[in-house]
């Protein structure tokens, strides 16, 4: 049976993904830093996905697709997968256009992925160990960025933390047994949205 994120759920997770894209702005206004006429294209990194919430949240987006749009990013995303598997096989790091991408920009972007929505401007967060990260960026704003004392980065902590919180009040008990998400965009699509099994309680 297909699993539907509650209303509850789906709406927090609406709302969790606009406080990432303010908390982005806010770094991004400061450092005059924008995307436009980039000659690079962030689309093609390699980047894997670790929830299940995300995963049923990008369904639903895809969901409000119509079946021949649908269609056509599952064929994008089986070719993905298997350029992908190729250059794995031949250990190099796939860097191969997202399946979800059309001319240059994301063809489900009120439903993109949280490090889609964090990607390219200096970054840190603190790990349930204590130890801080710090991201210094895309090669773009690492160039703003070079002769700065005073880099100002957005705080991803927070934004993790609730993430966490709404995969566990979701999944409950089976976050437990299900097995870990590590998955490309082009996987979610072709898999279709996450199952779980009558056992998994």
């Amino acid at each position: 049976m297909q699993s539907l994120l509650p209303k509850m759920i789906s709406r927090q997770m609406a709302e969790l993904y606009k406080d990432m894209e303010d908390a982005y702005d806010q770094v991004a206004v400061q450092l005059d830093f924008t995307c436009n006429g980039c000659q690079d294209n962030c689309c093609d990194s390699y980047f894997l996905h670790h929830t299940y919430t995300e995963w049923a949240y990008l369904w639903e987006g895809l969901n409000a697709l119509s079946e021949e749009k649908r269609e056509y990013f599952s064929e994008k995303a089986q070719r993905y997968i298997l350029e992908s598997e190729k250059m794995l096989a031949a250990e190099k790091r796939p860097d191969i256009m997202c399946p979800l991408n059309e001319d240059g920009l994301c063809g489900l972007y009120s439903h993109r992925m949280m490090i889609c929505r964090l990607h390219g401007i200096p970054a840190m967060m603190t790990r349930p160990d204590g130890k801080q990260l710090t991201f210094p960026g895309c090669f773009r704003c690492q160039e703003i960025t070079e002769k700065m004392e005073d880099i100002p980065r957005m705080e991803r902590t927070a934004l993790f933390q609730r993430l966490v919180q709404l995969e566990t009040g979701w999944l409950g008990s089976r976050r437990k047994v299900l097995p870990k998400v590590k998955k490309t965009i082009a996987d979610m699509i072709v898999q279709g949205p996450p199952l779980f099994s009558a056992s998994v309680v």
